[in-house]
C-alpha cells in the first residue's frame, strides 16, 4: 500500500516474509538514454538493446550498497554504461514502475526492503523485483528557469538560491510533496473542480420561510441567444433547472451540442449552482431573498470555462518510504560482523546527550552590547522544554570561544523524533560568576534551533555553525509566538548575523531512528506486555490497563484525549509505544472536530497524536476547512519538519477545491512575506500546491499579485509624499489618481477577499487617501458586465497595518454566525472581506449603503448629535420607512454584535467604528483591540460599559426613559440566546484563538490571554448564571450608556479640531 504520509511506518517486504527473508534479487535493466519507459502493466523491454543485471543482496542493505553492486556487476559485464557514474544519484536515478507511475528510489540511505516496489518471486523462491538505471534527464535550461521565474514571483520568494544538497530538507521535501499532489490530480473530478458552489447546510432563516410557500423568479440568459424568465421552487435543483432551459432552447430552436453539458453560473459574478442542493441551500440565492435582489443566471457550456490544464512540469515521484528504516531487531549491532553493519539503531545508543559548545562569532557588535553572556542549551518538543543545561559566562565580544561540554541527562535512545536542540545566548548581568547570579534568568539575545534526528530520522553528529536570530525587545515588533522554541530554521544573513559553533558526539555510522521495535509490530498488533500498560483511564494517568471500550466510551474518553496525552512522558519510549498502538487502533470519526484541531497545537509535537488529529479533518466539507483554514495555515509551524501529514492535507484540499485553494495561497503567502523564521516551508508548501495548479487559476493568482504589488507601491508613494499623520491637502486625492492611472493595474483580477467578484478597470474620481496615520487608500473599481446594475466594488488598501487580527475577528464573527444559523438565529452579522497579502499589507471591503454612527449623528446638530437619543431613529426614518423588517434587522444585529463584542472583549468602540446600513443592519468595524486589550488614557481604560448599547440604540427598539418595549424585549431574548448558543461551543471558539498565538499578534501572544474568552463565556458556571449573568451587563449599558455618548462627543470634537488645524 502507498502511504499518503511523510512517515509510514513498517517494511513493504510482505508480512510472512519479514522475518524469514534475508537476500533480495533485483533484476536492472542499464538503459544508456532518456527514452520513455513502460509502466508496471506493460512489463520491462529487455529485447530492446538494455542491458541487464541481476544483484543479490541483503535486504537490510541501503540504496547506496545496491548501487555499489550494480555497478560491480556493470563494471564486470562490461556494459556500456558509465559504471563509475551509477554510484552518482546526480547522474543515474534507480526507478521502478508501480501502476502507471514510475518512483525513483531517491534517499542513498534508505534500506531496500522498506522500498514500496512490487515484488515477485522468481523460480527459486526468491523474492525479487525489477529496476532501471537510467542517467538523469535534466529539464531544459531555459524552461527551468522560466518555470522556476513564475513560481518564485507568486510564492514571493525563490526556493532555488536555497536549494543545494539533493538530500537537504529543503529538495528532499519539494521532491517528496509530488506524491500526494500527482494522486489529488488523478483523483480530481475536473467538472466540480471548475463549478464548485457556495453552498451552507444551515436551516433557512426564519425570516425567509415566507419563500417556502412562494416560488422564486429567476431569468436565464444563454449566451446572446436566449433570456427568459421562469417562476421556480426554492426545492428545486440546479439539473431540473437545466432540463427545463433545454426544452426552452428546443422550442426556440436554438441549436447546442448535446455532448457538451451545461452549468449555472451567477451572473456577474464567479459563482456557479451545481450539484445536487435545493435552491435555498446557494449563498447567493439566500443573499437575493435577504435584499430583495432579482436572480440572475447565465447558461454556459462547460466547453466555454477556462481550462485548468497543469502546465508546469513535475519532478519524477520518489519511493514514498524514503526517510525510513526497518525496525529495531533489523538494525541492532548483536550478532553482527562488522562487514554487516551498515547504520546503527539510535535505540542501541546508551550514552547521553552531549553537546561541546565551541564559541560563537559576531560580525558587528550591537550598539548595545551586554557586560557578560552565557549559552543556554535546552532539549526542545514542541513547545515544551524537556532538559536545559548552561555555560559559565564569559565576557561578551565580537569572537567568544567555550570549547566546554553541555551535558544532558538524557539518553539519546530517549530522543523522538522531532526534538531539536535549542541555543540561546543570553544576557548574564555581568557577574561571572554563576554562584552569584542565577543564569537561568538572563534575557535572550540570540537563539537558533537544531533538529537532533533529521527529516530522514538520521541523528545529528559532528560539527555544526549555526546562524542565530537576534530576539527581538518587547517594544520592537513581537516575535511570533515561541518561534524561539518551533522554529529550526537559521539566520540567512550570514554575513551579519551571530554564529554559534558547536559539536555534536559522531559514531562510526550513521545512526537511525528505526519505524518500529520488531517487524511483528509492523501488523499494529500490540504485544501482550504492551496491551497490559497500555492506557484509556484517561481522567487520571497514563497508566490505565484496559484496553476494551465500546463506541460510546471512545467518544466520551476522546474529549478528554488532550488532557491525556499533556501529561504523557515523551522520553519514556516504553510509554509512547503503548500510546501509538492506542492511537492507531482509534476510529478517528469518535474525535470532535474540535478536539482535532486541539491536538494540532503547538502542545502536541508527536507525530501519531498529529496524524490521528489530520485523519478526522479527512472527513470535513469543503465549508468547514474554510471555517478552520486560517489556524490550519498557522499550525504549520508546530510541525518538526517541512513534510507532514497536515501539509500534505492541505496540499490535497486546496488542489480539490477552488475555494480552498484561493484562500490557501493568501494565508500562506502572507506568511511567507511576514514570517521568516517559517519562510523557508511556507514557501515549499506554497509551491508544491502551485505546480498543481491549472493555467486559469495560475494567471488569476497572477494577476492578483500584480494589482496588491501595483497598490503597495501606490501606497508608499503616497505616505512618502504626504508623511503628516492625519492631515492631508487639498491636492492629495489628484496626486493619487496620477499614480493610479500611470500605473500597471491588470484590466480585470478577481479580488483576494472574495474569489467570487471579479473587478474590472478603476475608477479614478472615486478613489481618495483616507485622513489617518497610516494613509490607507480608498479605491473604486468598475463592476464586471451584468444583466442587473451592478455598484462599483470598493475596497480599502492597508500598507503598514497587521490585518491578521481583524481576519481573525471576522473569521470568528463567521464562525459565531454558523452556530447561531443551526439554531435557525440569522442575527444579520456583516463579515465583510478582509485579508491580509503581505506583511503589513491588505486589503478591506467597502461595505455599500453603510454609514458610520458619527456620520449619522453629524449630519443631526453636529457634534451635539452625540448626546440626541433620536439621531439614529430619524436618521433610519429617512433613509427607509421604519417598517417592522427595518427594526426587527436592527435589533438582532445589534444583539448579534453585543454578544461578539463581549465574548471577544473587542474594546476602543466609538461612533467611527460602529456603522449602520440605509436598511437598518448594524456592524462593528476595526478591530484593533481585542480580549479585554482597552484604549488607555492617562493610564485609565476608556471602556466603562461590557459593550455597546447607548440610548440612541435602545431609542430604535422604543426604550426610552427604562420603559418596556417588546422590541427591547426581543433584543434581551435574541442576546441570551445568542451567547448560551456561543457557550455550548466555547471549546471551539478557545481553540481556534489559542491556534492563532502562533501568528505573533500583538494581543493575541500570551495562552494568558485565553483567559478573557473563557471568563467573558462563564465556562465555570451553570447556564442560569451565565443568563443571569449577560442579563447584568446589559443592564450596565443602559445604567452607563450616557458615559458612551460622552467619549463620543469627545471622539467628534477631536475629529473638529483637527480639521479645523488642517484647514
Amino acid at each position: 500500500m502507498k502511504p499518503d504520509s511523510p512517515h509510514a511506518g513498517g517494511s513493504l517486504l510482505p508480512m510472512s516474509d519479514q522475518s524469514c527473508e534475508n537476500n533480495l534479487k533485483f533484476i536492472c535493466e542499464l538503459r544508456p538514454g532518456p527514452g520513455p519507459l513502460p509502466t508496471e502493466h506493460e512489463g520491462f523491454n529487455a529485447d530492446v538493446g538494455c542491458e541487464t543485471v541481476s544483484v543479490i543482496l541483503p535486504a537490510q542493505c541501503s540504496i547506496y550498497q545496491l548501487r555499489l553492486r550494480i555497478c560491480i556487476q556493470a563494471e564486470g559485464n562490461h556494459c556500456s554504461l558509465d559504471s563509475l557514474g551509477i554510484l552518482d544519484p546526480e547522474q543515474y536515478s534507480l526507478l521502478y514502475a508501480r501502476g502507471d507511475h514510475w518512483y525513483e528510489a531517491y534517499d542513498d540511505c534508505q534500506i531496500v526492503g522498506t522500498l514500496d516496489i512490487p515484488w515477485s518471486r522468481d523460480n527459486t523462491g526468491r523474492l525479487s523485483a525489477h529496476m532501471v538505471v537510467k542517467p538523469v534527464v535534466e529539464l531544459d535550461s531555459e524552461e527551468k528557469r522560466k518555470q522556476q521565474q513564475d513560481l518564485a514571483y507568486l510564492i514571493g520568494h525563490d526556493l532555488e538560491r536555497e536549494s543545494s544538497d539533493r538530500l537537504g530538507e529543503l529538495t528532499f521535501t519539494r521532491r517528496k510533496l509530488a506524491s500526494p499532489r500527482r494522486q489529488e490530480l488523478n483523483s480530481r473530478n475536473d467538472k466540480l473542480y471548475a463549478t464548485e458552489p457556495w453552498v451552507t447546510h444551515a436551516p433557512l432563516p426564519t425570516d425567509l420561510h415566507e419563500w417556502l410557500n412562494r416560488k422564486l423568479t429567476v431569468t436565464f440568459h444563454y449566451m446572446s441567444k436566449l433570456s427568459f424568465s421562469i417562476p421556480v421552487d426554492l426545492s428545486s435543483m440546479p439539473n431540473f433547472l437545466l432540463l427545463l432551459i433545454r426544452r426552452v432552447m428546443a422550442d426556440q430552436g436554438i441549436d447546442h451540442n448535446p455532448s457538451d453539458s451545461l452549468v449555472l453560473k451567477v451572473s456577474g459574478r464567479e459563482e456557479f449552482l451545481s450539484g445536487d442542493y435545493p435552491l435555498s441551500d446557494f449563498i447567493w440565492v439566500r443573499q437575493c431573498l435577504k435584499t430583495n435582489q432579482e436572480l440572475h443566471l447565465s447558461v454556459v457550456p462547460v466547453s466555454q470555462l477556462p481550462e485548468e490544464i497543469v502546465t508546469f512540469v513535475d519532478w519524477p515521484l520518489v519511493d514514498g518510504f524514503s526517510g525510513q528504516f526497518s525496525s529495531h531487531d533489523d538494525l541492532r549491532l548483536e550478532g553482527k560482523d562488522l562487514d554487516d553493519i551498515f547504520m546503527i539503531s539510535l535505540w542501541d545508543c546508551n550514552r547521553k546527550l552531549r553537546v561541546k559548545l565551541l564559541g560563537f562569532d559576531i560580525p558587528n557588535l550591537p550598539s548595545k552590547c551586554p557586560q557578560s553572556v552565557y549559552v543556554e542549551a535546552s532539549l526542545l518538543y514542541g513547545s515544551k522544554i524537556l532538559s536545559s543545561v548552561s555555560s559559565t559566562p564569559k565576557p561578551f565580544a565580537d569572537e567568544v570561544l567555550w570549547n566546554e561540554w553541555l551535558d544532558f541527562d538524557v539518553l539519546l535512545r530517549d530522543l523522538p523524533r522531532g526534538a531539536k536542540l535549542g541555543l540561546t545566548i543570553n544576557m548574564s548581568g555581568g557577574d561571572s560568576s554563576p554562584a552569584t547570579k542565577d543564569p537561568g534568568e538572563g534575557k535572550v539575545l540570540y537563539f537558533v534551533n537544531l533538529l537532533l534526528i533529521d527529516h530522514r530520522s538520521v541523528l545529528s553528529q559532528g560539527p555544526y555553525t549555526l546562524h542565530m536570530w537576534p530576539y527581538p525587545d518587547l517594544e520592537e515588533e513581537a516575535i511570533t509566538y515561541q518561534a524561539d522554541k518551533l522554529s529550526s530554521a537559521t539566520n540567512p544573513d550570514i554575513a551579519d548575523s551571530m554564529a554559534i559553533s558547536l559539536f555534536l558526539d559522531r559514531y562510526s555510522f550513521p545512526v537511525v531512528l528505526p519505524n518500529s521495535y520488531s517487524p511483528s509490530e509492523c501488523s499494529g498488533s500490540p504485544t501482550s506486555t504492551r496491551s497490559q500498560t497500555s492506557c484509556i483511564a484517561f481522567s487520571h494517568s497514563p497508566n490505565g490497563t484496559d484496553l476494551k471500550r465500546t463506541r460510546k466510551e471512545s467518544i466520551h474518553c476522546a474529549s478528554n484525549l488532550p488532557y491525556y496525552l499533556r501529561n504523557v512522558n515523551w522520553m519514556d519510549r516504553k510509554v509512547v509505544e503503548d500510546v501509538h498502538w492506542l492511537l492507531g487502533n482509534w476510529d478517528p470519526e469518535d474525535l470532535d472536530v474540535t478536539v482535532a484541531l486541539e491536538l494540532l497545537s503547538m502542545d502536541f509535537a508527536d507525530e501519531t497524536v498529529r496524524r490521528l488529529a489530520v485523519q478526522r479533518l479527512e472527513t470535513l466539507s469543503n465549508d468547514d476547512v474554510l471555517r478552520y483554514l486560517l489556524q490550519l495555515v498557522q499550525t504549520l509551524k508546530v510541525e518538526p519538519y517541512h513534510d507532514s501529514f497536515l501539509a500534505r492535507y492541505l496540499i490535497r484540499r486546496a488542489l480539490r477545491s477552488k475555494r480552498i485553494g484561493h484562500f490557501f495561497f493568501w494565508y500562506v503567502r502572507s506568511e511567507v512575506a511576514g514570517c521568516p523564521y517559517f519562510r523557508q516551508r511556507m514557501a515549499v508548501i506554497l509551491e508544491a500546491y502551485l505546480l498543481g495548479c491549472g493555467q486559469a487559476m495560475l494567471n488569476g493568482f497572477s494577476k492578483q499579485v500584480q494589482a496588491v504589488e501595483v497598490l503597495q507601491e501606490v501606497a508608499i508613494t503616497i505616505k512618502r509624499l504626504f508623511p503628516d499623520k492625519t492631515d492631508l491637502p487639498t491636492t492629495a486625492p489628484i496626486r493619487l489618481q496620477e499614480l493610479l492611472k500611470n500605473s500597471a493595474l491588470p484590466e480585470e483580477f478577481l479580488l483576494p477577499f472574495d474569489p467570487r467578484v471579479k473587478v474590472g478597470g478603476i475608477l479614478l474620481d472615486k478613489c481618495k487617501v483616507m485622513a489617518s496615520k497610516k494613509k490607507p487608500l480608498w479605491l473604486e473599481f468598475s463592476h464586471m458586465p451584468s444583466p442587473t446594475f451592478a455598484a462599483p466594488v470598493g475596497i480599502i488598501f492597508k500598507q503598514g497595518d497587521d490585518l491578521r487580527q481583524d481576519m481573525l475577528i471576522i473569521q470568528t464573527l463567521v464562525a459565531m454566525d454558523s452556530i447561531w444559523q443551526e439554531k435557525s438565529l440569522d442575527l444579520n452579522l456583516v463579515p465583510y472581506g478582509c485579508i491580509s497579502t503581505g506583511y503589513n499589507i491588505g486589503m478591506i471591503e467597502i461595505v455599500r449603503n453603510a454609514a458610520t454612527i458619527a456620520a449619522v449623528q453629524r449630519n443631526h446638530r453636529g457634534t451635539a448629535g452625540a448626546f440626541r437619543n433620536d439621531a439614529l431613529f430619524e436618521w433610519l426614518k429617512s433613509k427607509c420607512p421604519l417598517q417592522e423588517i427595518t427594526v426587527e434587522r436592527f435589533v438582532k444585529s445589534c444583539a448579534g454584535y453585543c454578544v461578539a463584542t463581549y465574548v471577544l472583549g473587542i474594546g476602543d468602540r466609538h461612533n467611527d467604528n460602529i456603522m449602520i446600513t440605509d436598511q437598518g443592519n448594524l456592524f462593528h468595524i476595526d478591530f484593533g483591540h481585542i480580549l479585554g486589550n482597552t484604549k488607555q488614557f492617562l493610564g485609565v481604560s476608556r471602556e466603562r460599559v461590557p459593550f455597546v448599547l447607548t440610548p440612541d440604540f435602545l431609542y430604535v427598539m422604543g426604550r426610552v426613559k427604562g420603559r418596556n418595549s417588546l422590541y427591547f424585549q426581543r433584543f434581551r431574548d435574541t442576546c441570551v440566546e445568542a451567547y448560551l448558543s456561543l457557550r455550548a461551543h466555547s471549546r471551539l471558539l478557545v481553540t481556534l484563538f489559542s491556534l492563532m498565538l502562533l501568528t505573533g499578534i500583538p494581543e493575541l501572544s500570551a495562552s494568558q490571554d485565553m483567559r478573557y474568552l473563557r471568563e467573558a463565556l462563564q465556562e465555570e458556571q451553570g447556564e442560569a448564571e451565565a443568563k443571569e449573568h449577560f442579563l447584568q451587563q446589559i443592564s450596565v449599558c443602559e445604567q452607563l450608556g450616557w458615559t458612551v455618548q460622552a467619549n463620543w462627543w469627545i471622539h467628534m470634537v477631536a475629529g473638529v479640531k483637527k480639521k479645523k488645524k488642517k484647514n
